[in-house]
């Protein structure tokens, strides 16, 4: 993949290298940002799961602005570990790029080399196996709850939660039918509210974990994207307590609950017809 044409310095290189030496400076003991400065890989953790999911709502809402604009925030994550790790000698940007050049190129046999693929199934199924021997595995070693441990240490739990339903329902752990997942919703939706009598935290916690659970299969049964549905909630949420706050000339704490959802319920109706 050496190209001498690619060590030209293009504008894209350019722009990289900026940002690689601005945020060099930032980190700077001398005359550097005491913020930055106060930064590890462990206090960024907040920063870069923000930012991913700022990236996620600038590309659904089509803002070509706000797009670049999250794209570099995320971008910025990425320099600042990379910058963390190279002040002690672990690795540098140039080694997480490397890095991901190269596992590129080795999971895409059929774009780099000889193999000749008929599917997009068949390109996953390669990337399965090629991963699966890059961290060391074989059909023998690889189980299938070692694969979707990996889902739940790696993916947002609600995101998790549908890959390993669908997961587990490809290879038959699944309900006969539609009836089958409410009623189990509705045993476990009994067992929280008993579970809630106690004082048992823990125990609490996992019942309404339970009952997560079955909404994400349900959610899967009926073809829905429970993240959306939650996204799309909490943008309504706050789209009718915006309105609701129009429509008020005090505190909400000087208003009845009986006031506040009158008022609510006009703020709905009034979203509603737009």
């Amino acid at each position: 993949m050496n190209n001498p044409e690619k060590m030209t310095l293009t504008p894209n290189l350019i722009a990289l290298q900026n940002l690689i030496d601005v945020v060099a400076k930032l980190r700077s003991p001398e005359g550097g940002c005491p913020w930055d400065l106060e930064q590890t890989p462990e206090t960024l953790i907040p920063y870069i799961l923000e930012e991913a999911y700022e990236v996620v709502d600038a590309i659904r809402s089509g803002d070509q602005k706000a797009i670049v604009d999250e794209l570099g925030d995320l971008l910025l994550q990425v320099i600042l570990q990379a910058q963390i790790a190279s002040e002690t000698q672990q690795f540098s940007i140039a080694d997480v790029a490397n890095n991901i050049t190269e596992k590129l190129i080795r999971r895409h046999p059929h774009v780099f080399g000889n193999v000749e693929v008929n599917s997009v199934e068949e390109v996953r199924q390669n990337w399965e196996e090629i991963k699966a021997n890059e961290q060391g595995e074989t059909p023998e070693t690889q189980t299938f709850s070692s694969k979707l441990s990996r889902y739940a240490r790696q993916l947002p739990p609600l995101m998790a939660g549908m890959k390993i339903s669908k997961k587990a329902a490809a290879i038959g752990f699944e309900w006969d039918n539609i009836e089958g997942v409410w009623d189990k919703f509705e045993e476990e939706v009994a067992e929280f509210k008993e579970a809630i009598q106690g004082t048992d935290k823990q125990h609490q916690q996992a019942e309404l974990g339970d009952i997560l659970f079955v909404l994400i299969n349900l959610a899967r049964w009926y073809d829905l994207d429970p993240y959306m549905g939650l996204h799309e909630t909490n943008h309504r949420f706050i789209q009718r307590l915006s309105k609701l706050e129009e429509f008020c000339d005090r505190p909400f704490s000087e208003y009845s609950l009986e006031e506040l959802d009158a008022l609510w319920q006009q703020a709905k109706a009034i979203l509603a017809k737009k």
